[in-house]
């Protein structure tokens, strides 16, 4: 009960903090709403219309159903009061706001017209999870567990002479006394990783190299040495990894399609860039002994260890030193 108290809480303040965002786009409070009025705040209408969708969207049990109807209807009252309360300073015609009211509006038109393009998209046919299934087997059938030690430190202090400790060193504990003799602050933690989590030039090094070997992931400011303890089988049968594979074509065909209609509106719109620089060429460096890389958190956080690597996280580059 403490858990559905605390959650209810969270779902009025959260209905708060949208004020602005949500019944601020109506230029007209006082105007009739379309549903059954259940509640007038200042002449404002409250619908059944409105607590009904508040309902859908806060995922509410059936067992839950009519307190929470109670506490949203509440929260539906004071967050009108609040919306009549700042139209009446105006703060409903100041820039700030009304930036975040154009762009929630043209986001809820653009989801809409997105919205119909997912409706289109067929569920993957069994055939194809096989399919996927068959040809990735490091993410399922050959899926590798890595127990990992890792130690975070600020990346100003990956110095050359660090660079050598490590290359020299038998273990992380020998890098670890060294940074406890040169006073350099680190963070050393244990975490487990599968290889459905890693780049998969990486799970490859990992597996190749021996568990002495330490890497140097680098990130902007921070940056992390791991070092693997040990290798375990983790393989994932097909009827398992059915669901996972299932979302995963889904989102995909749903990029593909997206991507394709947005190139579509591109090539028959007329887009002008007023005002603004060229862009200037990104500066990659090319070398061959770059991997790919995941990012510090999904290294450091424990949070959900199997969920899949974005490929927007892996961008920068890793180098085996030993």
């Amino acid at each position: 009960m403490a858990v559905a108290h605390i959650r209810m809480i969270s779902i009025i303040g959260l209905a708060l903090i949208n004020v602005f965002a949500l019944t601020a786009c109506d230029k007209e409070p006082k105007a009739k709403k379309s549903g059954q009025s259940i509640v007038s705040v200042n002449g404002s209408e409250i619908t059944m219309l409105q607590l009904n969708d508040e309902i859908r969207r806060s995922s509410i049990r059936a067992d839950q159903y009519e307190a929470a109807s109670e506490k949203l209807l509440e929260s539906l009252i004071a967050r009108q009061l609040v919306v009549d309360e700042a139209i009446r300073n105006k703060l409903d015609r100041t820039p700030d706001v009304m930036q975040a009211r154009e762009r929630a509006n043209a986001q809820v038109i653009a989801q809409a017209y997105l919205q119909g393009i997912i409706s289109k998209i067929a569920k993957p046919t069994k055939a194809e999870i096989e399919d996927y299934y068959q040809k990735n087997p490091e993410l399922f059938a050959q899926r590798k567990q890595f127990d990992l030690t890792t130690v975070r430190v600020a990346t100003k202090n990956v110095s050359e002479e660090l660079k050598k400790i490590i290359d020299a060193a038998k273990s992380v504990d020998e890098v670890v006394s060294w940074l406890d003799k040169n006073k350099i602050q680190y963070f050393r933690s244990l975490a487990t990783r599968s290889s459905a989590d890693l780049p998969l030039q990486l799970v490859s090094m990992l597996r190749e190299k021996s568990k002495d070997t330490i890497f140097i992931i680098n990130e902007q400011e921070k940056s992390v040495l791991i070092s693997v303890n040990a290798i375990k089988d983790n393989s994932v049968s097909e009827t398992a990894a059915a669901p996972q594979i299932e979302r995963f074509l889904i989102n995909q065909k749903y990029k593909e399609e997206t991507d394709a209609e947005i190139a579509r509106l591109r090539a028959s719109a007329k887009i002008e860039y007023l005002n603004a620089k060229e862009a200037p060429e990104p500066n990659i460096e090319k070398s061959g002994d770059q991997l790919p890389i995941i990012s510090l958190e999904t290294l450091d956080s424990n949070d959900n260890p199997s969920a899949a690597v974005s490929e927007g996280a892996i961008e920068r580059g890793i180098s085996g030193l030993k």
